[in-house]
């Protein structure tokens, strides 16, 4: 199977993880098991985990490794609206799996640290985007990032599960988390060089899965 393979190949490249290859599969399982029943992934980080935050939902809101053609019914349809930009439409567009990070949002966000503060900002944006069945990816390498918790507690709240995706004890956000990837370093941008291969494991995975020929 593709997602073994690749998960493989994932431990061969990084041994040091072989140790949260269980956790690193059950994220993956609830990732699938979101996007089958019509939801959404929603990721939320500072700074560096801000920007994988982003990376993330870049590689699954397009094509990463595989081609990912709309499908007959929608390319029929954008025709009928207009032929000849339908046709281009029809041609450029890809499947996406759909991910919305908590971290661009800028007239909102300075809205509400300037209104707030920024303790509940993550939260603030996931009342208005999550819906029961979401995942909420947390990134942190502490674990201990005050507005990813809140927005953990907030998911936990309201029927969205928690994937912490953090450093070597988890943090805080282990206690709220519904499955915890944990790397094992202590140093910031030893656990950041982790997490990079880590959710790219996940997006090729997730892509093979919804979109793979085999």
């Amino acid at each position: 199977m593709t997602q073994e393979r690749l998960i493989s190949d994932l431990i061969k490249r990084y041994p040091a993880l072989e140790d949260i290859k269980d956790e690193i599969l059950q994220a993956y399982r609830q990732f699938v098991s979101c996007y089958e029943a019509g939801g959404k992934l929603l990721l939320a980080g500072n700074g560096g985990s801000a920007a994988d935050a982003e990376h993330m939902a870049g590689e699954l809101m397009k094509g990463f490794k595989l081609e990912r053609p709309l499908d007959a019914e929608l390319r029929g349809k954008l025709l009928e609206v207009d032929e000849e930009i339908g046709a281009e439409l029809g041609a450029s567009l890809q499947s996406t799996l759909t991910a919305v990070t908590l971290v661009s949002h800028v007239a909102l966000s300075t809205a509400y640290l300037n209104d707030v503060g920024s303790e509940g900002l993550f939260a603030q944006q996931l009342l208005g985007f999550g819906r029961p069945g979401d995942v909420l990816v947390g990134i942190s390498t502490s674990g201990n990032s005050r507005n990813v918790l809140e927005a953990a507690v907030l998911a936990k709240a309201i029927g969205i599960s928690v994937v912490g995706l953090t450093g070597k004890d988890g943090g805080k956000l282990k206690d709220y988390a519904d499955i915890s990837v944990c790397v094992p370093e202590e140093e910031t941008f030893l656990i950041q060089e982790y997490h990079l291969p880590i959710y790219h494991c996940w997006c090729r995975m997730l892509e093979e899965h919804f979109f793979g020929r085999d």
